[in-house]
């Protein structure tokens, strides 16, 4: 393998790695070496297809299944795609599925809300439009290791509710109260979450952050929404223009994302797979007993 650094705080391109090759035993421990170290990777050139993408995960941890989540039983697994399109085309701009796409341009961690958070995000690039649609990625890891004592006393011994149609409702009154969108309870982690391996620490922070547990609503939006600018701010955020082939990765624990805007005459269809952490993760550090 070869790298070169993705930004200039975290992150690395990986060279010389199919992706198809990778088991348990040969590149997997050296490529999750570079996951906890660094937060993001990404693969160029790749030609993972679904079963290709579903076996790189389960190598990281339990695949993530809301439907299963939300059932409390098994439902078989399925590969979420993040699209706007369907079986008969490219949906509208204004309809409800392509407004919670729009959800996910707001700076986010996935799965915040759900009761066991997202380890890692994989995202494949399927089918991409002409200009637009990039992911960027921020790292709350070099964010909280700046932020200014004052900040980060808010934060240091906090515990954080996090609510997903509290991030849709800023898109559309009519999203957030669907069922899709409350169909999770409020869900409160701690606001920092220390890396197993490395012992380096992040904000876990999401526009579903909604409340700072023992403050008030106005002062928790305020304290909140300065946290995250800290975070995104130019100098701790990578963004990623899509070539087909990619394949990037990072660790939720330590990083904020958000998709940008496209032309939503074009068609853009991205498959992602969360995995969801495990005690070797460092859950108990922020699970609320």
């Amino acid at each position: 393998m070869k790298f070169a650094p993705l930004h200039p705080r975290f992150g690395k391109t990986v060279e010389n790695v199919d992706l198809r090759d990778v088991t348990a035993t040969h590149l997997y421990p050296e490529i999750r070496d570079l996951f906890e170290h660094h937060s993001a990777l990404l693969f160029r050139g790749q030609n993972l297809v679904p079963d290709d993408h579903q076996r790189l995960a389960e190598l990281f941890g339990p695949l993530e299944n809301r439907d299963a989540m939300a059932a409390g039983r098994d439902v078989a697994f399925e590969i979420p795609v993040v699209s706007n399109e369907n079986g008969d085309g490219v949906l509208g701009a204004d309809s409800l599925h392509v407004l919670n796409l729009q959800g996910n341009m707001l700076w986010h961690t996935d799965s915040t809300f759900l009761p066991v958070p997202a380890l890692i995000n994989i995202l494949v690039a399927r089918v991409l439009p002409s200009h637009g649609g990039e992911t960027e990625l921020a790292s709350t890891r070099a964010a909280w290791a700046d932020m200014p004592e004052e900040m980060k006393a808010v934060f240091r011994d906090a515990i954080i509710w996090h609510r997903l149609s509290h991030s849709r409702a800023r898109i559309s009154a009519e999203l957030a109260r669907h069922s899709a969108m409350t169909r999770w309870p409020d869900r409160p982690w701690r606001a920092i979450w220390p890396n197993p391996v490395t012992g380096e620490e992040a904000l876990f922070v999401a526009s579903h952050a909604f409340a700072i547990e023992g403050r008030g609503h106005e002062e928790s939006a305020a304290l909140l929404k300065d946290a995250i600018a800290f975070c995104t701010r130019p100098e701790y955020v990578y963004s990623h223009v899509w070539r087909k082939g990619d394949v990037l990765i990072w660790d939720e624990r330590a990083t904020l994302h958000r998709g940008r805007s496209w032309d939503y005459r074009e068609p853009r269809t991205l498959s992602s797979i969360c995995c969801s952490v495990t005690e070797a993760d460092g859950l108990s550090e922020v699970r609320i007993v």
